[in-house]
């Protein structure tokens, strides 16, 4: 028989509610206005999309219906192939093959742990055929279409790299920002850099509206279209008539208002995120064995998941052996995603240089992260960590 598991007292990421949710959702439960019309609905895109200086937002149910939306609305084809990261949440891979292309798993680089702008660039130039129509996979024979970046636990990936890529080879680009909220790379907003981009408002995120995502774009077709789809591509909505397959993509009212109070706590939420990252990395730095989290001097990170190396050999325990023992303290931690090359849904899929991304995944460990993480259980986490293991 398994022993019950141990309570936790310390989660990973928990959402902060300490504002205007209460009455914006009561204000949707007075006007009868809870399902995917109303006012709140316009006004959390209205706020998401200025936050990241983009000109149009489209809020759905979840963020990998905005990547998939995104997807369609960037016009990739059944067929064509996408350049993404590897090291990442397995839904941006999942949403390629949802329109009929492939992924082409990109691996990290070491420093940041993100797309590497270096593969991207030897892919294209070795294993590539240019013609006058676009770039071909010489192995498949399939047309590469499509730079996809996940700018993983709140840092941002190399853009300015990826997108001279893109321009180069006559390529769209797809930010995956649902981990990168309230980032900046180069003085821009993470969301701002690509032809499109995608948020999530996961309960576990940096903002949450218990589910939901979002799409933004600069492109006034694109943001059209995305929201003609996510609404079941509706020609003619009294008389039900609809000119092509949609999808019930659309975030509720009741969903958006508390979008609406997070979006006015947004600012707080990061400078908080950022706080405890510099709290644990200086503590960190003086621990063997257990490498902190880097920042490059491009980006500022929004800190979504604070997450450090274990080294085995220093520490005499890896990764899952510190994430058991912190489960016994009643702190919750967690690896890194299995990478996608590792992955058995993925199984068929080319991958390019992934071996970082697996000793990522080997040594990962995240750490208690919500914004409102107290400094005693801050304190709490970094002295397990740092105690001797067993």
């Amino acid at each position: 028989m398994s022993s019950a598991p141990e309570e936790i007292s310390v989660p990973l990421s928990t959402p902060s509610l300490r504002g205007n949710e209460g009455a914006y959702v009561k204000e949707c439960i007075d006007t009868e206005w809870v399902s995917s019309g109303g006012a709140f609905v316009e006004r959390f895109e209205e706020a998401v999309a200025a936050f990241v200086n983009r000109s149009y937002g489209v809020a759905t149910v979840n963020g990998t219906a905005a990547l998939h939306t995104a997807l369609l609305v960037a016009g990739i084809r059944s067929g064509e192939e996408v350049l993404v990261s590897d090291l990442t949440f397995i839904a941006p891979v999942n949403t390629i093959r949802y329109v009929g292309a492939w992924p082409v798993l990109i691996g990290a680089e070491p420093q940041f742990w993100q797309m590497d702008p270096e593969k991207v660039a030897q892919f294209l130039a070795e294993k590539c055929e240019h013609r006058k129509d676009g770039v071909y996979n010489r192995r498949s024979g399939r047309r590469v279409s499509c730079i996809l970046p996940v700018h993983i636990l709140g840092h941002p990936c190399d853009m300015e790299a990826l997108l001279e890529l893109a321009r180069r080879y006559d390529l769209i680009v797809i930010e995956d920002a649902t981990e990168s909220l309230g980032a900046d790379y180069r003085g821009r907003r993470v969301g701002s850099l690509g032809d499109v981009a995608c948020f999530s408002f996961n309960g576990n995120k940096i903002i949450t509206t218990g589910g939901g995502g979002m799409l933004v774009t600069d492109d006034p077709a694109m943001g059209e279209r995305a929201r003609y789809l996510t609404t079941q591509a509706k020609d003619d909505p009294q008389e039900y008539v609809h000119g092509e397959i949609g999808y019930n993509y659309r975030l509720t009212n009741v969903q958006a208002a508390l979008g609406v109070a997070q979006m006015e706590a947004l600012p707080e939420l990061v400078e908080s995120k950022r706080a405890i990252a510099e709290h644990y990395s200086r503590a960190f730095a003086q621990v063997p064995g257990v490498e902190p989290m880097r920042q490059a001097s491009w980006a500022t990170s929004s800190w979504w998941l604070y997450t450090v190396l274990v080294d085995a050999q220093a520490r005499g325990e890896d990764s899952r052996a510190l994430m058991r023992r912190l489960a016994k303290a009643g702190i919750m931690s967690r690896p890194l995603w299995q990478p996608m090359h590792l992955s058995p849904a993925h199984r068929d899929v080319e991958s390019y240089h992934c071996e970082v991304s697996a000793r990522l995944h080997e040594r990962a460990l995240s750490l208690p992260s919500s914004a409102n993480l107290t400094l005693k259980d801050q304190r709490r986490v970094i002295d397990t960590v740092a105690a001797p293991g067993p």
